[in-house]
């Protein structure tokens, strides 16, 4: 067990030097214009409005620690350990910014592999009510051009929502939705269901439905743009707050999600909602 403890001390204080590294704007910043492109001291030191002996220090340091490397020409690039650590800034950025909201939610239903790229949801813009929610959901129908896909706890059955989605799939993108085994639905969801057409939607196989238990994250995204809403700190879903963006990374995410929670979940069963 002493084996262990000591083990573990010593990893942790290769992480503590490791973010030392970089723990400056200047170096941080170095980084970020290596990632781009190679380039030498004086260049960066212009770009940045430093003076060529401090920047030349944060260079050398970086050297030292093995995340750039100099050139033949003079120049530096940045190291493959250098850009996995700059990766994690990102991560860091969105703690920072979402401390008030991380306050009061939670990542209970996103296993580890999606929490080591919670930083893809860094350029998301943080909606706040269920208003704003909503009509950022209700754009995401009405933009989709190829595809709607969702995974659902709540399912809104109101005209806002159904007339946008009965209209695309008229001009032939395809929805699929996970919805939960517990889902919330309207008392006339049937009703609304069958005069709105899915049934023979469904027989084209123009809309696709599956069922996972316990949905407490959800996600709503076309082609292009995609909203996230994580559990409140009780477990449970909420759509009083999220995160939504056109960001190619934020929108990767929220892609790469649906289809581990499409490729994971069970058949449909409509028996599941009857009498909800």
């Amino acid at each position: 067990m002493t084996c262990g403890i000591q083990v573990v001390k010593k990893g942790l204080d290769v992480a503590a030097a490791e973010f030392l590294e970089l723990a400056s704007e200047q170096r941080l910043e170095i980084l970020s214009r290596l990632y781009e492109q190679n380039l030498k001291v004086s260049t960066v030191a212009k770009e940045i409005e430093a003076t060529v002996p401090e920047v030349f220090r944060n260079f050398e340091r970086l050297v030292k620690a093995g995340l750039i490397s100099k050139e033949s020409d003079g120049s530096y690039s940045i190291s493959t350990a250098g850009r996995l650590m700059y990766n994690q800034v990102s991560l860091v950025r969105f703690l920072s910014e979402n401390k008030k909201y991380l306050q009061t939610h939670m990542f209970s239903d996103v296993s580890d592999k999606f929490l080591q790229r919670i930083g893809s949801l860094e350029g998301g813009q943080h909606l706040k009510g269920v208003v704003k929610v909503l009509e950022k959901w209700k754009e995401i129908y009405d933009n989709a051009e190829s595809y709607i896909y969702n995974v659902l706890f709540e399912v809104p059955y109101t005209a806002d929502f159904i007339e946008p989605i009965v209209k695309k799939i008229g001009q032939g993108i395809k929805l699929r939705s996970v919805f939960s085994n517990s889902a919330i639905v309207p008392n006339d969801r049937k009703q609304v269901f069958e005069k709105q057409g899915f049934k023979k939607f469904i027989e084209d196989g123009k809309v696709e439905r599956r069922m996972k238990e316990d949905v407490k994250t959800i996600v709503i995204l076309n082609e292009k743009e995609a909203c996230v809403m994580f559990p409140a700190s009780d477990d449970n879903p909420d759509v009083s707050e999220g995160f939504y963006s056109k960001d190619t990374g934020f929108h990767e995410w929220c892609l790469d999600y649906f289809t581990h929670c499409w490729d994971t979940a069970g058949p449909f069963r409509e028996k599941m909602l009857e009498g909800k």
